[in-house]
């Protein structure tokens, strides 16, 4: 998006403060225009972006951006885009603020693992101020307002038509060096990707392992399969179609980022909170409102469930 000098630079309020909080702050600032905020109630980021900046390590290098940071508190000036990416289980704790820092004409955007995000941000903000969408971006929290960056794509949902806010959020992302597409079934998009966690993500972080580590082992492999092809059977019986094997899906993310250690695997190791919820746990409510067996996510839900003991106070990493 080419803004002219004398337009208004697109006001963006980034709620989180973790991997892809930075990662999109930082590069919505220094290529895309936009003036950026991040917000958090993440003490040790709130003081290192705000003294240092936040670092991107990037395959073509590394860079500094120097975004606005504020408490989640606030206050926080009217934002034309609040991008809310905070883990799932913080979402309510957060919708509230994603609703008094809009504009009036602003867009709450969610690229938030799992399901049951936008339903909770709707509430706060009421109808027709969320979009929904799925990034495919790799980020991973080297140390606070440090991320280390692989390419990936970003999917926000259309419905019959485009608001002009949506439009010029797509134009902003593109700017800022995001491959961005609009797709009227993002619904697939989502359930697509909630397959390919539901499979990873525990399983990963049950076993201490990189994500091509579950490949190596047959065992392991073969629960995969089957987590994976449980999420399309569900996500078939609410007439979401895949269009393709939800195994292949969830064996050929496994392959691509062997040597990536899982959202969940981080968090587990840290001692956080998991985001175990609004994944397996998601999709066994599902199946059993829907009368579709689920016994592999749902092991994989009680397995996690028991190991952790809660996430650390305030963290929206």
């Amino acid at each position: 998006m080419t803004v002219p000098s004398s337009a208004p630079r697109p006001q963006v309020l980034v709620v989180g403060t973790g991997a892809m909080a930075s990662l999109f702050g930082a590069r919505l600032m220094r290529f895309g225009g936009a003036v950026v905020t991040l917000t958090g109630s993440w003490p040790v980021a709130i003081a290192s972006i705000g003294s240092q900046g936040v670092s991107v390590e990037e395959p073509t290098g590394q860079w500094t951006a120097h975004p606005r940071i504020e408490p989640l508190g606030g206050p926080h000036a009217p934002a034309d885009f609040v991008l809310v990416l905070v883990k799932s289980h913080q979402t309510a704790a957060v919708a509230p603020v994603v609703a008094r820092a809009l504009a009036s004409t602003g867009l709450a955007v969610t690229l938030q693992n799992g399901i049951g995000n936008a339903e909770l941000l709707l509430q706060a903000t009421g109808p027709g101020r969320v979009s929904v969408g799925v990034a495919t971006v790799g980020a991973t929290l080297v140390g606070p307002g440090h991320v280390r960056a692989t390419p990936g794509s970003v999917v926000l949902g259309a419905g019959p038509s485009v608001s002009p806010a949506l439009q010029r959020f797509v134009e902003l992302l593109t700017e800022s060096g995001f491959e961005t597409r609009l797709d009227a079934d993002i619904d697939r998009a989502l359930w697509r990707k909630l397959a390919v966690n539901c499979a990873i993500n525990a399983l990963s972080a049950l076993n201490g392992c990189p994500n091509g580590g579950l490949l190596d082992d047959p065992a392991l492999c073969e629960t995969l399969v089957q987590a994976a092809r449980e999420v399309g059977a569900v996500a078939a019986a609410k007439d979401i179609s895949f269009d393709v094997d939800p195994a292949a899906l969830a064996l050929a993310v496994a392959e691509k980022t062997a040597t990536n250690r899982s959202s969940m695997l981080q968090d587990v190791e840290r001692g956080a909170a998991t985001e175990i919820e609004a994944l397996n746990g998601a999709v066994v409510r599902e199946a059993r409102r829907l009368g579709v067996p689920a016994p592999v996510n749902e092991s994989l839900w009680q397995a996690i469930v028991n190991r952790t003991t809660g996430g650390l106070p305030g963290d929206i990493a």
